[in-house]
């Protein structure tokens, strides 16, 4: 198994249909709960408590909003790139691939200058 914890974790967590729709909704750009919950069509809770598993296995982000009325609220963006599920002679290799953050690639640039 791959440096992500607890494959079959991964791999159940993924088969939710809640999870998969709410990664869906965020791949593009970051969205609040309303607007996950409308595009899911589930209660707000059911999203809050799918958002929570997520972001235990960092497959999403969370990011403070301002609201032009000075409310602040949390919009919520996918960090997934690619999970891989192989079955090897061990058992289970599942392997999850994030977006390179800015800081890293610049690093990764740089280095590429020396």
């Amino acid at each position: 198994m791959s440096e992500d914890g607890d494959g079959k974790s991964v791999v159940d967590l993924l088969s939710d249909d809640y999870a998969w729709q709410i990664l869906e909704t965020t791949s593009e750009e970051a969205k609040s709960v309303k607007a996950i919950s409308d595009a899911c069509g589930a209660d707000r809770s059911t999203i809050y408590r799918r958002l929570e598993r997520l972001e235990e296995a960092d497959f999403v982000d969370d990011q403070q909003e301002l609201d032009p009325d000075g409310h602040h609220y949390k919009s919520y963006a996918a960090n997934l790139e690619a999970v891989t599920v192989r079955l090897e002679e061990e058992g289970f290799d599942v392997e999850v691939v994030r977006p390179e953050q800015p800081a890293d690639r610049f690093t990764r640039l740089y280095e590429g200058f020396k």
